[in-house]
């Protein structure tokens, strides 16, 4: 079984999840291959007779486009799991989780409580593949249906999530896509609910934002061409975390993707990077 039946997300702020999936599923054919997802193309698989061929084209396009950048950025994510749990976090929490598999590639240990936050419909796409493929997380998976723009800790915290444990926050570009108003609710919530010793992984990128692949992305996933919202946190998120209860380190991308020997389109500039807010 394939999970061919499930309903595919092909409209809205999902696509990247499909975008980020063909990416993985592309890492796993090389040789020198930084992780590797076998469910990547199960998604896939499921996924793709939902699409008609030209707007399936242009996914891969976009995948494509954004390869060499993109899977680097999702290694740089695992070593901020790993790092977080052996710091001492037993929780992760995913915001935008998408089509992630974290909880089913990463070497976690079993008792860590890995939460994934996303919306009602991505789900219904996600788990009846899952399920149809028989894949069994390594440690205790907790999904968590709920908008970021709503009432998503409600949802959280019955889910059996401890404001005294702490988590390792991750978000792998979805505040990108959540109004400014409503990022810093969602940080804000984080930061209420995050134990000491709780981090929190932000990216500090600086696109153009009317670049061809950056037009292609929003008329693709918000079918706004000419739009140009107001999303994410913005050059004040770093100090925002500073202000209010998080020790902040930053690392170059430069520093962090040297190890890997891979290109990356963006290499050059010292202030594009990777910042690690600990809650104290």
């Amino acid at each position: 079984m394939t999970g061919a039946s499930a309903p595919v997300p092909t409209a809205g702020v999902a696509m990247t999840a499909l975008g980020v999936a063909l990416i993985r599923a592309r890492e796993i054919a090389r040789p020198d291959r930084l992780y590797a997802d076998p469910l990547a193309e199960v998604f896939l698989s499921a996924a793709r007779p939902g699409f008609d061929a030209g707007r399936w084209a242009g996914l891969e396009r976009l995948a494509e486009q954004y390869f060499e950048g993109r899977t680097l950025a999702v290694e740089v994510v695992d070593e901020h799991v790993r790092e977080s749990i052996a710091a001492g976090c037993r929780q992760v929490v995913l915001l935008g989780a998408g089509l992630d598999t974290r909880a089913f590639r990463l070497d976690l240990p079993p008792d860590i409580a890995f939460f994934e936050v996303d919306l009602p419909e991505l789900f219904d796409f996600k788990e009846p593949v899952l399920g149809a493929h028989r894949a069994h997380p390594v440690c205790s998976r907790r999904i968590v249906a709920a908008d970021l723009c709503g009432d998503w800790e409600r949802v959280l915290l019955e889910r059996g999530f401890r404001a005294d444990v702490p988590t390792a926050w991750v978000d792998e570009g979805v505040l990108g896509y959540v109004p400014r108003a409503a990022s810093y609710t969602v940080v804000e919530t984080a930061t209420r609910l995050s134990a000491p010793g709780s981090r929190f992984g932000i990216g500090r990128f600086q696109v153009d934002a009317a670049a061809p692949q950056y037009r292609a992305l929003r008329e693709l996933v918000l079918e706004v061409p000419e739009g140009r919202p107001v999303n994410g946190l913005g050059p004040d998120g770093e100090s925002w975390f500073a202000a209010h209860g998080w020790r902040t380190t930053f690392r170059a991308w430069d520093e962090l993707i040297a190890p890997y020997g891979r290109p990356s389109g963006l290499r050059g500039d010292p202030a594009v990077g990777h910042v690690v807010a600990v809650r104290e």
